[in-house]
C-alpha cells in the first residue's frame, strides 16, 4: 500500500532552482528514513541526501551545501531543495522510504541545460 510520487522536476538553467516533492501514501512516521537518490545516464543510482526519523540528515559531498531535504509529517511530504543547479546534476531524481525494506517513486527527470 506504499507509494512514493516525485513531482517537481523540469528543464533549468545552470544556476536556477528547483524544489522536488514527494508525496507518501502513508505516514512517514512509517519508515526509519526517508532519501532522495538520482540516476545520470550511464551512471550509479546514488544518495542525494536523507533524513531520519530523529530528524538528522545526511548530503552527498559532491553536492556543497546547494540541496535541503525537508520533511512535513501532518501532510506526508518530503521536499529537496535545489539551488546553484549545475549541468552534472541532470538525473532522474527517486524518492526513498526505507524500513525492514526500501520503496522507491517512479522518478522526475531534472535537466540542467542551456
Amino acid at each position: 500500500q506504499v507509494q512514493l510520487v516525485e513531482s517537481g522536476g523540469g528543464l533549468v538553467q545552470p544556476g536556477g532552482s528547483l524544489r522536488l516533492s514527494c508525496a507518501v501514501s502513508v505516514s512517514i512516521f512509517s519508515f526509519l528514513s526517508m532519501g532522495w537518490y538520482r540516476q545520470a545516464p550511464g551512471k550509479e543510482r546514488e544518495l542525494v541526501a536523507s533524513i531520519s526519523v530523529g530528524g538528522s540528515t545526511y548530503y552527498s559531498d559532491s553536492l556543497k551545501g546547494r540541496f535541503t531535504i525537508s520533511s512535513d509529517n501532518a501532510k506526508n511530504m518530503v521536499y529537496l531543495q535545489m539551488n546553484s543547479l549545475k549541468p552534472e546534476d541532470t538525473a532522474v531524481y527517486y524518492c526513498n522510504a526505507q524500513t525492514t525494506i526500501q520503496y522507491w517513486g517512479q522518478g522526475t527527470q531534472v535537466t540542467v541545460s542551456t
